[in-house]
């Protein structure tokens, strides 16, 4: 007779509440200073952004406890928080550019209407989706759907360039960056196939200079994951979404086989479009040039961002100017694209260690629910999802302090744009049913023990 110990699992809904309160009162306080450090009083729509705030923290905890009850408490507060911070630094852009005669398209207000959507979308998907293998039903659809929205703005007529970078759509009116959307729908179909070949794509195939090729039959798909990046980096000249997709996959793959090797022929494929993009191509030469000498009088014209968010981050010195005190209207893009540069000149050096240490919690629970979760599709997709959210901050911040060149994709949470903010909703969305997967009650067998039944919280079984 085998003994299986259980342990016990406790919902820490309570712990949630706690830390969405704390997240909205943090959130709140920081837009009310906005107010005050610009105009020297509260804000106007102050007592619509707490209600909403609070209105919207409630439906996530009531869908949480209803639907997700073991889910990690530390992921929506977090996001909570992150989303916030971001109206606040677009409302204090927003009124700078106001005093300061700057037109402004993004505001607070509009932010918060898409951060309702999707809060709506991420409480959908946790009580539609009730076990998350479901999604592998559907993995080679998500491979078609990404494909699609992925090259969706070369279409002619609602295609739309911007920047120099051909990523964007637009209907009726309402622009969208379906990138956001694709990365996924093509995670999911990452998790789902690598979990069935990962043994094939492990062990078989050739071994070249101590590295195992797969087989073609096998390859097939990583060349076509690698044609879709290179395809965004040719037509869209966007290499920031490129290198996110391939990447992606790269990561994923090293995940389910592991096997250093994947990262070292990931590396091989995706460096001589790199070359070819910075030496061939205008719009990303340009970022190059402005990378390895933005303060040059002959690059100023173009490299007027970068050297400008340069500016604001020195200016904002240890614990920055103050909220509602820095000049980010001096930046192009400053609510979107330099956002990081922005929030770094109001709260300093010390926000902004803040800040990514927010988003290393974040990924780090991530990980946590990917190595916790008993199915290896399960582990595939959290793993890839926390990495693509960790490759987005990395390649942000890095551009804005001039660590890699700029890339032009947004900060998760934090950038104004409907359609990364609604994105992102839906990623925590799955993270959170991930995670509820990863620490429901469940039977601990100790080592030679047959299966048995599970155990409710608190419970000893024996078989």
């Amino acid at each position: 007779m085998a003994t299986i110990v259980s342990y016990t699992a406790r919902p820490r809904r309570l712990i949630q509440a706690l830390l969405l309160l704390l997240a909205v009162a943090v959130g709140v306080g920081s837009y009310a200073l906005v107010g005050l450090g610009r105009f020297d009083e509260l804000p106007a729509n102050l007592l619509q952004i707490t209600v909403g705030a609070l209105v919207l923290v409630a439906v996530l905890q009531i869908a949480v406890a209803w639907r997700a009850p073991y889910a990690d408490p530390v992921i929506l507060p977090i996001v909570v928080l992150l989303n916030l911070l971001g109206i606040t630094m677009i409302e204090s852009v927003h009124a700078a550019n106001s005093i300061y005669g700057v037109r402004s398209s993004a505001s607070a207000d509009r932010q918060m209407l898409w951060a309702v959507i999707g809060v709506l979308l991420c409480v959908a998907l946790l009580v539609l989706l009730r076990d998350h293998r479901r999604l592998r039903r559907y993995t080679w659809i998500s491979a078609v759907v990404g494909g699609i929205l992925l090259l969706l703005p070369l279409a002619p007529v609602i295609g739309d360039s911007r920047n120099g970078s051909r990523i964007w759509i637009n209907i009726a009116g309402f622009s969208f960056q379906p990138a956001e959307l694709a990365k996924i729908a093509f995670a999911i179909f990452f998790a789902g196939y690598l979990v069935s070949r990962r043994d094939t794509l492990a062990l078989a195939g050739p071994k070249v200079l101590g590295i195992h090729l797969p087989r073609w039959s096998d390859f097939g798909p990583i060349l076509v994951a690698w044609g879709f990046a290179m395809a965004v980096l040719v037509f869209q000249t966007d290499l920031g979404t490129s290198l996110m997709f391939f990447g992606l996959f790269v990561v994923m793959l090293y995940v389910a086989t592991d096997r250093l090797s994947w990262l070292v022929i990931g590396a091989v494929m995706f460096l001589p479009p790199a070359v070819f993009a910075a030496t061939q191509m205008g719009h990303v030469r340009t970022r190059i040039t402005c990378w390895l000498d933005p303060l040059s009088s002959a690059n100023y014209g173009s490299c007027e961002q970068i050297s400008q968010g340069l500016f604001g981050l020195a200016s904002g010195g240890l614990v920055g100017t103050g909220l509602g005190e820095g000049r980010p209207d001096m930046v192009p893009h400053a609510e979107s694209d330099f956002v990081f540069a922005s929030f770094a000149e109001e709260m300093g050096m010390v926000g902004a260690f803040a800040l990514l240490l927010l988003y290393l919690l974040l990924v780090q629970r991530a990980v946590r629910a990917a190595v916790g979760i008993s199915d290896g599709f399960g582990t595939l997709l959290a793993g890839g999802l926390g990495f693509v959210m960790a490759l987005q901050v990395f390649v942000v911040v890095g551009g804005v302090t001039r660590v890699i060149p700029l890339t032009g994709l947004t900060l998760p949470f934090l950038a104004a744009g409907g359609s990364s903010l609604v994105c992102n909703w839906i990623i925590a969305g799955i993270l959170v049913r991930l995670s509820d997967a990863a620490r429901r009650p469940a039977a601990r067998q100790v080592e030679g023990a047959l299966p048995g039944p599970a155990a409710r919280p608190g419970q000893e079984v024996t078989a």
